[in-house]
């Protein structure tokens, strides 16, 4: 089974070209560690609910360890939680874009796209961490072979959670892939973010819109305007793990973003405020003080105080919140309370729950 980008929804590629937000979603485990469906459907029904362009599963929030085979749970996560975007989407009479992580060398990432189709999913971020001392060349065959099965999002994965440095010809090499429908940028690095903005204004593909994965820098990559030789792009959305939590606000900060950049006016100051203040946010999420050791259970603990999931648990008992980052997370909470959607969680969270 393979898809190509004329399969997606008409309505959902054109909300994916204008710029969405698509939450990278977490692992719903018990204090076992045991898969818990109750609260992936949960978070499948917040993100709809708060107005998402799609979702992205078995990302890197969503824990690689799960293709562990003595895990063994990327099959059941994908396939179920494809069921419960469609039930609640079906509810709520929306369509979003389902996005499937795609990892591993050549052999394991066919069967990884394969699964994600033959499951209901619309594309494939695909991580190149498994091609640590490969040449571009080999990177970029192996782009090609799975951009057979399923439509590709390039992934800059940032190399202190696993990723490697990417050079501009990667990037241009990529953008020559005809079933190439976006790029998520993660480097936390804006040399390199440059490097896949140039590659695609050299490119001339504009049917491959650019993702902001750089949850360090989320606000000034929306706002920024690329000129480069008179030709000009933009980062259209953001699929990101800081966008998993807080997820009506980011909704609403997307939608004044693209608004305030169709008025043609200057940007305000306190848009730039505002950026410098999510990027608090996130060093308390991410925990880059401890060299980003507590970025899943950082994001776990702001879900787990709205109620959204039983507790911080990872798949590897070592992977807890590093000393400290609980009180910073308390701390940016309640310094920013226009940066949470406590109220909007409250609300709601016992329909998603049932």
């Amino acid at each position: 089974m393979k898809k190509s980008i004329s399969q997606i929804d008409a309505g959902v590629l054109a909300n994916f070209r204008k710029g969405c937000v698509i939450p990278a979603q977490p692992l719903a485990l018990d204090e076992n560690r045991k898969f818990l469906p109750q609260y992936q459907r949960a978070l499948c029904r917040y993100y709809i609910d708060a107005g998402v362009g799609g979702i992205a599963v078995g990302v890197h929030s969503t824990q690689f360890e799960i293709r562990n085979p003595e895990i063994g749970l990327f099959e059941r996560v994908l396939s179920e939680t494809s069921g419960f975007i469609d039930q609640w989407c079906e509810k709520r009479g929306k369509k979003i874009l389902k996005v499937a992580g795609v990892c591993g060398k050549t052999e394991q990432a066919l069967y990884e796209a394969e699964f994600a189709v033959a499951n209901g999913y619309d594309a494939g971020l695909l991580s190149m961490a498994a091609f640590k001392h490969d040449s571009v060349e080999t990177m970029l065959e192996h782009c090609r072979k799975v951009a057979e099965v399923i439509p590709v999002i390039g992934f800059y994965l940032q190399p202190s959670v696993g990723g490697r440095i990417l050079p501009l010809e990667f990037w241009k090499g990529l953008c020559e892939i005809e079933n190439l429908l976006g790029i998520k940028a993660a480097p936390f690095n804006r040399y390199c973010t440059f490097d896949v903005v140039r590659a695609l204004v050299e490119s001339n593909r504009e049917d491959v819109t650019l993702y902001t994965g750089n949850d360090d820098n989320i606000l000034i990559d929306l706002l920024t305007e690329y000129d480069i030789g008179g030709k000009k792009f933009r980062i259209r959305g953001g699929l990101l793990g800081h966008w998993c939590c807080w997820t009506a606000k980011a909704v609403e900060l997307l939608e004044e973003v693209h608004s305030l950049i169709d008025s043609g006016k200057d940007i305000p100051a306190g848009m730039l405020t505002r950026a410098a203040q999510i990027t608090d946010c996130n060093a308390a999420f991410f925990d880059p003080a401890h060299n980003f050791a507590g970025c899943i259970p950082g994001i776990h603990e702001v879900l787990r105080r709205q109620g959204l999931l039983k507790g911080v648990w990872c798949l590897n008992p070592a992977e807890v919140l590093s000393p400290g980052q609980a009180g910073e997370i308390s701390r940016v909470h309640d310094a920013y309370p226009d940066l949470h959607d406590d109220e909007f969680v409250a609300a709601n969270l016992k329909q998603w729950l049932e």
